[in-house]
This record gives C-alpha cells, sequence and structure tokens, in this order.
C-alpha cells in the first residue's frame, strides 16, 4: 500500500462512520410514509435552481462534514451553469420525493480528448441526502446517468473526486476503476471504460 493513500483511506473510513445505516434510512423511510416506488427521477430545469443549490450545499457539507453549508454560492454557480453553458453539452437529473422535495442528484458533462478527439464523459457531481442514502437511490440514479451518457455517443466516463470521499465505495461497487497519479497516488479519481458493459452489470 502506497503510504500517502493511509490517511485519505482512514479519514474516508471515518467519514463513513458518520453516515446513517441502511436500517436506520430505511426505518425513517417508513416514518416518512414513503416508498422506494415513490421517488421520481426527471431532469433539472432553471425553475430548480434556488431548491438544487441548497440540496448541493447541504449534500456537500454532509459528505464531507463541513459546516454551514454557502448556499448562496451553490445557487450562483448553478445559474451561471444554466445561463452560460446551454450547450447541450451537461444534463442533470433529480432525485424528487412524494412531496416535491429534492433529495439528490447527478450532473454529468461531455468534453472531447485531446488526443483523440473521442467524446467522453464526466460525472462530476451526484449526491444523496444521507438520509436517504443505501436505499437503492443511488444506483439508479447513477445508472440512469450512465444511460443518458450512452444516449448523448459516450461510452467513457470518469469522476474527480477527493480521497477523502465516503463514496468511494460506492463508486467502486458500481464498477468504477481508481486512478492512479504516475507516483501511486490515489486523488479520489474514477473511470469508467466501457459504459455499455457497466449498464448491462448494473441489475
Amino acid at each position: 500500500m502506497n503510504l500517502k493513500n493511509f490517511i485519505p483511506d482512514i479519514q474516508r473510513f471515518l467519514n463513513g462512520l458518520k453516515r446513517p445505516s441502511k436500517k436506520t434510512n430505511l426505518r425513517k423511510l417508513v416514518e416518512r410514509g414513503e416508498t422506494i416506488d415513490s421517488f421520481i427521477f426527471r431532469d433539472a430545469g432553471k425553475e430548480d435552481i434556488p431548491e438544487l443549490g441548497k440540496l448541493h450545499a447541504i449534500t456537500w457539507a454532509e459528505t464531507y462534514n463541513a459546516r454551514n453549508p454557502n448556499i448562496k454560492l451553490r445557487q450562483y454557480q448553478w445559474h451561471k451553469t444554466f445561463t452560460e453553458e446551454d450547450d447541450g453539452s451537461w444534463f442533470c437529473i433529480l432525485v424528487v420525493n412524494g412531496k416535491n422535495e429534492l433529495v439528490g442528484f447527478a450532473k454529468g458533462k461531455t468534453y472531447r480528448d485531446n488526443n483523440s478527439s473521442q467524446l467522453r464523459g464526466d460525472l462530476n457531481k451526484i449526491y444523496l441526502l444521507k438520509d436517504y442514502q443505501r436505499l437503492g437511490l443511488g444506483k439508479k440514479l447513477f445508472k440512469l446517468a450512465v444511460q443518458r451518457f450512452l444516449t448523448m455517443g459516450v461510452n467513457d466516463m470518469v469522476l474527480f473526486g477527493v480521497p477523502q470521499n465516503p463514496s468511494s465505495a460506492f463508486h467502486e461497487a458500481m464498477g468504477g476503476e481508481r486512478l492512479y497519479s504516475e507516483k501511486g497516488n490515489f486523488d479520489g479519481g474514477y473511470r469508467w471504460s466501457d459504459l455499455k458493459k457497466i449498464i448491462h452489470e448494473l441489475v
């Protein structure tokens, strides 16, 4: 094991311990009067910017145990995305509960490989509120993102996070391969080199 990867591994493990268990979240689901089938997955629109920015700030803070999520900054960033990147190169899929509340989202963007000019995908955001994790919603959201990339002509996808992200186990369960630097360091990046294969494996 590369010693430089050891500390992030420990931090990732400790961050993961602060998440609710599947049993706990299933109990909360029932207490809220929700079922797994009651969630809707749909594309985000400009009208979602206020709540999407809020969700983004809160889920990021929950992931990294940060205080005081910067909601206004995230709302500004999403407003900029919707108004300045209206070129069809990206998408955002939302997870919405029965009360029409946003509980998760995934954002993907396409780009041209500098060496081959091949169209590739970047899944640069995928988050769920902690009370909605470990219920299968993340897997369905991930699968929908993969399907969207495939419809855009993309069969190769990357995700760049940070090594302390406790969702690394999820990325690996979804078939992601760790990306290592030339020095053997893991910096939180993953690659899926064959999305057509991945989509068939995600049952």
